[in-house]
């Protein structure tokens, strides 16, 4: 019915600046003497006024101005002074000698020009907007709000940075009787407080912080010295909570899996507020998976922790109040480095994945990644029922190649003897961290005998595709339809397809790709999200609904929300929706219905 309006493909160099432009930092000229040092400086953008006309193809188009964003370098308001206590003084001299001389961010990983290149760049808060419906109208149905969670630093980084590594920022469009409004803010956590009162980055960041054994051991002991010279207490967290959300106990949280989770509520004017870091009652004490799962029948919401300390996995739930139950620690989880991100859950069990991919503080110490591959490790999937008591009912199954990041759905067939689990499986694991761009993933149907141990995989998709979706009301029982954006390459999602899985055939694989929808040259989009027509029509077919996602052009600089037909085989646009303000690629997003954003 429309097609991407025309104002929204490439038509000109970006106008907007990378960092790779950026001028030396400004303290780098400043004199001794000088009065304020100034340590840290931030990105803001100046508003725009966009003026644009869509007119549908085979009319005139009169040529408008391109969108400028005029990205500006401020001074923060809060700088460091010399008048500051003398230990405070002494520990960022020390940060700064690390950063410029120790530790500089050489490599293609942890250099900030790479990380916070293009739409990768940070924006700053943007008050509840309206937007402007540039084609179509918005479905009925999306009475609510998109939120999308993602990494948007507070302030530059002074030494390296990895594009995980960012302050979390929500950007959620409200939508009530056909009107978009446009909403962006930070996730007020801890990390974000105190570094916002001190005017720079204090706390040391997890994917970029650890570069060879001096650089290592000379930022862990600044932040030994900030804690005992009380500028950050650890107990309070620091996480960044910018990966996903979730929506359980009739409560929003934040989520980002270094740190508890954050509550987070919307005003009646569409703003969002963060209530604060989540405990619930004393009994999390630890940091919590980002991918929570939401049984749409029970309402309970089934998580997990991983530590360095025995045991490595603990498994938990909520229950539909969101009260927190106890524990179910995994001893049998052997690997104390594996890199455990997603899960999957069916009507009677939760479904955890072993692989090579590690998590290995020491190895970046040395020099190496952060992640690394195990080739040692042989992959295993363990099953345990999802409201054991301990971990005496669990079993493993060993699965050599199979290295999951996001677990896409599970169920079970053949009166419960058959486990059948759908999940992202990367096949070159090396350049996760080093060479995101070099990633390939594709994604795979596996199903698990119980009883005889016997695991077969089929491939359904050859393509490098993440950030899988389904339709939320199918989680934990038996769906078709899949999701996924297009890596080209990663992390840019160049374009979504739609996965059927019932093609699938035992032993054979085959592409079952039966729909998709490309961007455009320049243009990149994240992961889908499915909205159902009629959610609480039972009868209705699965794809019955539209797909969300924020889109932007990096040839105009324009950001745009768009809606499709999950039902049409080209995902066809219904509704493109041009933003007031330009939204960065990000991870994770979540629709929230009015009727529960609302409740109390």
């Amino acid at each position: 019915m429309y097609s991407l309006s025309s104002s929204f493909l490439p038509t000109s160099s970006p106008p907007y600046s990378t960092l790779s432009q950026l001028p030396p930092p400004p303290w780098s000229s400043l004199p001794p003497s000088c009065p304020i040092c100034i340590r840290s400086i931030r990105i803001e953008e100046k508003p725009q006024t966009i003026t644009t006309t869509t007119k549908r193809a085979g009319q005139d188009q009169t040529k408008k101005p391109t969108p400028s964003l005029n990205i500006e370098k401020h001074v923060t308001s809060s700088m460091v002074k010399n008048d500051q206590s003398l230990p405070a003084t002494i520990l960022n001299a020390f940060d700064n000698i690390i950063n410029d001389f120790i530790d500089p961010p050489l490599r293609h990983s942890i250099d900030p020009r790479n990380g916070l290149s293009n739409n990768f760049s940070p924006v700053n808060e943007l008050p509840p907007t309206d937007c402007e419906i540039s084609e179509g109208a918005l479905p009925s149905c999306l009475s609510g709000v998109y939120f999308r969670n993602g990494a948007n630093p507070q302030f530059l980084p002074r030494g390296p940075y990895h594009l995980f590594d960012g302050d979390g920022m929500l950007h959620a469009i409200r939508i009530s009787k056909g009107k978009a409004t446009l909403c962006s803010r930070y996730v007020k956590t801890y990390k974000y407080n105190i570094e916002k009162e001190v005017g720079f980055p204090i706390i040391l960041n997890v994917f970029s912080g650890f570069n060879g054994l001096i650089a290592s051991m000379a930022r862990m002991a600044v932040t030994g010295g900030r804690v005992l010279a009380g500028q950050l207490d650890p107990f309070k967290g620091n996480g960044p909570a910018n990966t996903s959300l979730a929506f359980f106990g009739n409560k929003l949280y934040a989520l980002g899996e270094t740190d508890l989770p954050y509550a987070i509520k919307l005003a009646p004017d569409g703003d969002i507020i963060t209530i604060g870091r989540q405990d619930f009652d004393g009994k999390l004490s630890m940091r919590m998976t980002a991918h929570p799962k939401i049984d749409p029948i029970t309402k309970e919401a089934f998580a997990f922790s991983c530590t360095s300390i025995p045991p490595f996995l603990t498994f938990f739930r909520f229950n539909e109040n969101g009260e927190k139950q106890a524990d179910v620690p995994i001893f049998s989880m052997t690997n104390p480095t594996s890199f455990i991100h997603d899960f999957a859950i069916t009507k009677n069990y939760a479904i955890f994945s072993e692989i090579q991919i590690t998590i290995n503080p020491i190895a970046m110490i040395g020099g190496g990644s952060l992640f690394n591959l195990d080739p040692k490790t042989v992959p295993r999937v363990g099953v345990i029922p999802r409201y054991a008591k301990n971990e005496l009912e669990m079993k493993w199954f060993e699965v050599p190649g199979w290295n999951t990041v996001h677990s896409i759905n599970a169920w079970e067939e053949d009166g419960g003897d058959t486990v059948i689990m759908v999940g992202t499986n990367m096949l070159l694991v090396d350049p996760l961290l080093e060479k995101i761009e070099n990633v390939h993933v594709v994604v795979e149907k596996m199903t698990i005998n119980l009883k005889t141990g016997i695991v077969s995989r089929q491939l359904l998709s050859t393509r490098n595709l993440e950030l899988p979706t389904i339709n939320p009301a199918f989680i934990a029982v038996k769906n078709r339809y899949v999701y996924c954006g297009v890596g080209d390459p990663m992390p840019k999602i160049a374009g979504i397809v739609k996965i059927d899985v019932s093609l699938s055939k035992v032993g054979q694989d085959q592409e079952c790709v039966v729909a998709s929808r490309m961007f455009g040259p320049g243009c990149f989009g994240g992961e889908p999200f499915f909205v159902a027509n009629e959610s609480r029509n039972t009868d209705a077919d699965e794809d019955d609904g539209y797909l969300v996602s924020y889109v932007h052009n990096e040839n105009t600089g324009e950001s745009r929300f768009l809606v499709m037909d999950a039902k049409s085989p080209t995902l066809e646009i219904v509704c493109d929706v041009k933003l007031p303000h330009r939204v960065p690629y990000g991870f994770h997003g979540l629709f929230v219905k009015e009727s529960d954003i609302n409740k109390p």
